[in-house]
């Protein structure tokens, strides 16, 4: 295992004086840790209890081995409902080892993708799917809600399937479930007014979940029918047991485990770049990935499920002054502290006090000013979060996860540009410039010999790019030399290298030639193994040199005698090769 992937612990060289500030930051954000825990494992629809569990030994994990100093790992929303999804599907197990087995299949999948330094690859996902995704699961985490929110019983699946269902079961409405659900969304919104003159902030949620708790006790409310935590699963007093996953369910978690360990990736790198923007703080991605992952397998042996980097808790982790990761740690331990003292208590806390927690978190996750930016920046990025949004409501999540990659992927492969390619020309000075290709025709030094300066990477998936971008070069009759320049291209293959073997080839065929210049050794190599060298000729290929332009140089004077009579008054023989080289000297485009 790579030692530059693990960061050092961070108790290690510890100062003293963060801890002040580290530990004020890891008890305020307790205080949201156990009312999201509650509510985001009945989203999941597992025990509440497992929501506990969850931000314990995970969370501690994750902030030993993860490099961000701020981001809190444990349940989140929108994890929480594809986790659900499986959970849902029943499957023929208990949900609790569903959960588990997905936790350690998410984080090996991590952990594995952390190995390998993949960490850049969550920038080649959407941020206008993202932010689809996240909309989508924000009205479906609300709607999911309803029938909690009303103390009423229904049918539940797609959206429309719920809506439907909840309106039908209005008639069985309990009116102290409304109350106190209506009275905890009431009761967040005037906290979070509140704290804006407040010289510090009031934890909105435990506020209104222990106000709802404290009315239930004194009022006997559940005498009355109002449905709490332990009707659903109680809570034990105590620290969660060890578990074991199991592994029979993996084969029919595949699906929804790859969708988890997306979602997971994308969520917590987005949430740890975000606070490192402000903070300044360097990230390294792949230990991102493999932080994560071990928190995951971390959840899978101690009664959690799968987790991810918390943007509310991170944030206010990061906002209360947190200065190492020793704040996540303690988060952790403060956690197995609520457990044993106070777990019975969470007991009685009202179900429908976590709907009105559920109806607020749905409306945060709908961030309309960022919905109405991306919709007017571009009409790729609308239809990319609109068709989302929409998978999310008629596909299943996990599907809707890839429908999210998918589309991504297509938006990536219709704006990359793989490969630069530009004219040189000898201007009025006589000295080499650039012009963008196929512009100002009649500007060039000499219609019979075409010279191009390639960039970028010229790999198998920029093979139909460059073949395109060659055959606009010698598509007027006129061009009778062809001489490619790839100083500033690389990592040529088998694919790449066929493409200047039926250049070469075709051009021969007509009498016309192609010269290759400023290719390195390794390029050199597969251009000869591949029988690209042979086709173009060695006379032709002119490796990169030491000094400047020598190559460049020299295949100019080899295409002036190929060229034939007249050629040897090209203006292009005559510029001054010399001092910087030509990237250094482009003219505007």
């Amino acid at each position: 295992m790579p030692r530059s992937l693990i960061p050092r612990p961070p108790f290690s060289r510890y100062d003293g004086k963060a801890f002040p500030a580290d530990f004020l930051a890891a008890f305020t954000v307790l205080f949201l840790a156990v009312p999201q825990g509650l509510a985001y494992a009945t989203i999941a629809g597992l025990p509440p209890a497992v929501g506990l569990y969850a931000a314990t030994v995970p969370t501690i994990v994750a902030a030993l081995f993860r490099s961000s100093s701020h981001v809190v790992s444990g349940p989140t929303n929108a994890l929480s409902l594809l986790v659900g999804t499986a959970v849902a599907a029943g499957l023929g197990a208990d949900p609790v080892e569903i959960a588990l087995t997905l936790a350690l299949m998410v984080g090996l999948m991590q952990v594995g993708a952390g190995l390998l330094r993949l960490g850049a690859l969550v920038d080649f996902i959407s941020s206008a799917v993202v932010l689809g995704y996240i909309t989508g699961a924000g009205v479906l985490i609300g709607v999911g809600q309803l029938h909690n929110g009303t103390g009423t019983e229904g049918p539940r699946g797609k959206i429309w399937v719920t809506v439907g269902g909840w309106f039908e079961s209005l008639a069985q409405t309990q009116p102290v479930a409304v109350a106190v659900s209506l009275g905890t969304v009431v009761l967040v919104i005037a906290v979070r007014l509140l704290n804006r003159k407040l010289p510090w902030r009031l934890p909105s949620a435990i506020v209104a979940m222990v106000v709802a708790l404290v009315v239930n006790v004194a009022f006997g409310l559940e005498a009355a029918g109002l449905k709490v935590v332990s009707d659903l699963s109680e809570i034990p007093a105590g620290l969660p047991d060890f578990t074991l996953p199991d592994l029979s369910l993996a084969p029919k978690l595949v699906g929804v485990a790859v969708a988890c360990a997306v979602l997971s990736l994308v969520e917590s790198s987005s949430v740890a770049r975000s606070i490192a923007g402000r903070t300044g703080q360097k990230l390294d991605g792949s230990t991102e990935f493999f932080g994560q992952g071990m928190s995951n397998v971390a959840a899978a042996f101690f009664g959690g499920y799968p987790v991810s980097g918390s943007l509310s808790r991170s944030a206010l982790n990061e906002r209360v002054g947190a200065k190492t990761r020793l704040a996540g740690v303690m988060t952790g331990l403060l956690m197995f502290v609520v457990l044993l003292a106070f777990g019975p208590i969470l007991n009685h806390t009202p179900v429908a006090s976590l709907a009105g927690l559920m109806f607020v978190v749905a409306y945060d996750l709908v961030d309309v000013p960022r919905i109405r930016m991306v919709v007017r920046t571009s009409r790729a990025d609308a239809a990319a979060f609109v068709t989302t949004v929409v998978g999310t409501w008629t596909l299943s999540l996990d599907m809707a996860i890839y429908l999210g990659v998918g589309i991504s992927l297509v938006l990536f492969l219709r704006g990359a540009r793989l490969v630069r390619a530009v004219e040189l020309i000898s201007d009025a000075s006589g000295h080499l410039q650039e012009r963008p290709l196929g512009a100002l025709e009649g500007d060039r030094a000499c219609g019979r010999v075409r010279v191009l300066n390639v960039e970028g990477p010229l790999f198998f998936g920029a093979a139909g790019e460059l073949r395109e971008v060659l055959s606009e070069a010698v598509r007027p009759e006129s061009v009778r030399v062809l001489v490619v320049r790839l100083k500033r291209a690389h990592g040529i293959d088998a694919t790449t290298a066929t493409v200047f073997t039926d250049l070469a080839t075709s051009m021969r065929l007509a009498g016309r030639r192609l010269v290759l210049v400023g290719m390195t050794a390794e390029d050199a190599t597969v251009l000869e193994k591949s029988g690209a060298a042979e086709a173009i000729g060695e006379d032709c290929l002119f490796p990169t040199r030491k000094e400047w332009f020598s190559a460049l140089r020299s295949s100019l004077q080899r295409a002036a005698s190929l060229c034939g009579e007249g050629c040897d008054q090209c203006p292009l023989l005559k510029v001054e090769l010399h001092g910087p080289p030509v990237e250094q000297q482009r003219a505007p485009q």
